[in-house]
């Protein structure tokens, strides 16, 4: 006669199994949310479908984005239809070179009526950010947004107020102008998530876009909500889910090391560019409708995450080498793992 299965390895197994369903079930709900999200925003953005994976990455991640590039091409009205679809709250803020912190964390005012100071909160009090032109605010100011970006609270009069989640930002900058502008500091350009451009449309895209300019009759345009605040903070925390296996860690490492290796690099990645990955690759995949990450999530990902973090000497400036060239050297190079 056979023996009986031990009742506690079974139910055991049951509960693995059942654990395993669960978490598949919730990836398939992100992914689904997400690339409803994506599509709507798709109605508005055109041609841009990369982009708008992107920041749902970057979303979905808790993390922040800069993008860098000329007037015109749509970083506003990416953020705003981001925030729509969303259903976040959304506030702009112009940087410019007289903005004072008080004038984006809020300040205390006296209440008559009650006879006490009351907060009255900035803009940062909100779940999407625009920091438009960040670049031109005085250094003051952008550590202001330093502890927000990081931290996810501001600090007035020593005490620490929590922001609303999800809280994101979207800082653009304008490679163009230079005059009037203060360089983000290292330690800030470490603490954004990705950075990316828009790009220019090509012909059959801005005919695209003027056709449907013609066709709404107006200059604005009607986004439907698809999500909640609520459920981008949940959808956040089902990425705790998303499996990573071993070999995906070695080779994220491996990325992140050669970018310090590299003898045209001053300083090369982070510490954060490894979590970063790590982050974003997990977002990618859950997009994708997997509860686990392969290297192709991390190789989508990982210019925008890691070149805006290295450092370069001025020769390797002069010869016109960008982060960009190094990581897409350092890609080409390291070995993809087999994921069994």
């Amino acid at each position: 006669m056979g023996s009986k299965p031990d009742g506690g390895s079974m139910s055991a197994g049951m509960a693995q199994a059942a654990g395993a369903g669960r978490t598949k079930d919730l990836i398939s709900t992100v992914s689904q949310i997400a690339n409803a999200l994506m599509s709507e925003v798709a109605k508005v953005i055109i041609g841009k479908e990369e982009n708008l994976l992107r920041v749902c990455v970057g979303i979905l991640s808790n993390g922040n984005m800069l993008l860098e590039d000329f007037p015109g091409l749509g970083k506003t009205m990416l953020a705003n239809t981001f925030a729509k679809a969303l259903g976040c709250k959304f506030k702009r803020v112009q940087f410019t070179p007289d903005l004072l912190p008080s004038d984006i964390m809020g300040t205390y005012m006296y209440d008559q009526q009650v006879g006490e100071f009351k907060l009255r909160p900035g803009p940062l009090f909100t779940n999407i950010l625009l920091a438009d032109e960040i670049n031109r605010a005085p250094p003051k100011s952008q550590a202001a947004l330093l502890e927000a970006m990081e931290e996810k609270q501001v600090t007035i009069e020593g005490i620490t107020h929590k922001l609303p989640a999800p809280f994101v930002t979207l800082a653009t900058q304008n490679p163009i102008e230079q005059e009037g502008t203060y360089p983000l500091p290292e330690a800030q350009m470490d603490r954004f998530l990705m950075k990316m451009s828009m790009g220019y449309p090509n012909r059959a895209e801005e005919k695209a876009i003027l056709a449907r300019r013609k066709l709404r009759g107006k200059d604005g345009h009607d986004v439907a909500q698809i999500t909640s605040p609520k459920k981008v903070v949940a959808m956040q925390k089902a990425l705790e889910t998303v499996h990573v296996d071993p070999a995906i860690l070695s080779y994220i490492v491996e990325v992140v090391q050669r970018s310090r290796e590299d003898h045209r690099c001053i300083t090369g990645a982070s510490p954060r560019a490894s979590q970063s990955l790590f982050k974003t690759g997990r977002a990618a995949a859950a997009i994708d409708g997997r509860d686990y990450v392969i290297p192709d999530d991390i190789k989508r990902v990982a210019l925008q995450v890691v070149s805006h973090r290295i450092v370069l000497k001025p020769e390797a400036k002069i010869r016109g080498i960008t982060g960009m060239h190094i990581m897409r050297k350092i890609l080409s190079e390291v070995p993809v793992p087999v994921i069994q």
